[in-house]
């Protein structure tokens, strides 16, 4: 999408519960970063109620090539890395023309499914299902060349072999096979009353 019009950006995040300060003072943080952008034009968060998870941020940049580099950023990515496990980005939409948000004819609609970050540890789980195997079965074959060798030259042997197979085969297959386990929306955890 080629367009000289402004952009708005809408996004929808769900926030962990207990984390709500944390979350506003890193939505704080982004907001502080992009108004030095070049194109920003502006930007809000919102939650829906006082006791929700979910929270809707609007940002707007003076062109989609202004936008596209803010969204390209080592800045952004830093910014959005941050966040950690304490939210997940649920809906994000494109819009120019402010009469979009009206749904009138003639402006351009576009969703944007934004990468969903697993938790660290389903990243730690995809790592392990491959790593533990195979490292038990390149120990075994490389036992009785290594049996004899100080435990570091063997280690910098098994490590040197496993790497760029973990790297370039396995975890990429571990992460195709479990993405839809390691994409799954988290479920708010539920509150004792």
């Amino acid at each position: 999408m080629q367009t000289s019009q402004p952009v708005t950006v809408s996004i929808a995040r769900a926030v962990q519960p207990g984390y709500h300060r944390q979350f506003a003072a890193w939505a704080h943080a982004g907001q502080e970063l992009a108004r030095e952008w070049p194109g920003y034009l502006g930007s809000g968060w919102i939650r829906t109620s006082p006791d929700s998870d979910q929270w809707h941020a609007l940002y707007r940049f003076a062109d989609f090539e202004s936008l596209r580099a803010w969204d390209d950023s080592d800045e952004r990515r830093w910014w959005i890395d941050s966040a950690g496990d304490i939210m997940e980005t649920t809906r994000v939409e494109h819009r120019t023309g402010i009469e979009g948000w009206f749904d009138q004819s003639g402006d351009q609609r576009i969703s944007v499914p934004e990468t969903v970050v697993p938790p660290r540890w389903k990243q730690a789980v995809g790592i392990f299902l491959p790593f533990f195997p195979l490292s038990l079965l390149a120990n075994f074959l490389l036992q009785p060349v290594t049996r004899t060798w100080p435990l570091a030259l063997a280690v910098l042997l098994s490590t040197c072999i496993l790497t760029p197979l973990m790297t370039y085969l396995f975890l990429p297959l571990s992460t195709r096979l479990l993405r839809p386990w390691l994409q799954a929306p988290r479920r708010p955890a539920r509150r004792n009353r």
